[in-house]
């Protein structure tokens, strides 16, 4: 309702940005980000909580500002929460359906998404064949999104001079 083109946040953004959410790919966009939100927050705050502490505190006794502090300490050391974080939410949104078509529809070319495509395949006439491509399509995108995942997981941790037990 916010974003709709009635909504305040929708009608100050076309007035002054000509940005408009509802039936088009940015709401698409909107809609899964909102949705998949959860994901990031909760793997950021993790990753914030699984900080030792003393290392801040370490940086800070040693001359450094707040600001320097998170920048050099907090920040890498949060980074492969940030990673992860990022996957789920692509992975999330990739499988977006229900705020997806009730935001802004199922129009061909504009927002249909891979979920929706999938919908729309099954309720057609020999649309089977064409659903289980677009299935294999979500499941190469998932196994890549793992596969990048663990890859950039490694690279962090070995990037911070983390051991794996």
């Amino acid at each position: 309702m916010v974003f709709g083109s009635q909504g305040v946040v929708g009608q100050w953004l076309k007035t002054h940005f000509n940005i408009e959410f509802a039936f088009n790919w940015k709401g698409a966009v909107l809609a899964s980000a909102v949705i998949a939100f959860p994901l990031m927050v909760q793997a950021a705050k993790l990753s914030v909580q699984m900080i030792d502490r003393r290392l801040e505190l370490a940086a800070s006794t040693l001359g450094s500002s707040p600001f320097k502090v998170w920048y050099t300490v907090t920040l890498p050391l949060m980074l492969p929460g940030i990673l992860i974080g990022s996957i789920m939410v692509f992975s999330r949104s990739l499988g977006e359906f229900g705020a997806t078509i009730t935001f802004v529809g199922n129009i061909a070319g504009e927002t249909r998404t891979l979920p929706l495509a999938i919908y729309s395949a099954t309720h057609q006439i020999d649309g089977d064949a064409m659903a289980v491509r677009l299935i294999l399509i979500c499941l190469a995108l998932a196994f890549f999104s793992l596969l990048l995942s663990n890859v950039l997981t490694r690279r962090a941790e070995r990037w911070l001079g983390v051991r794996r037990a």
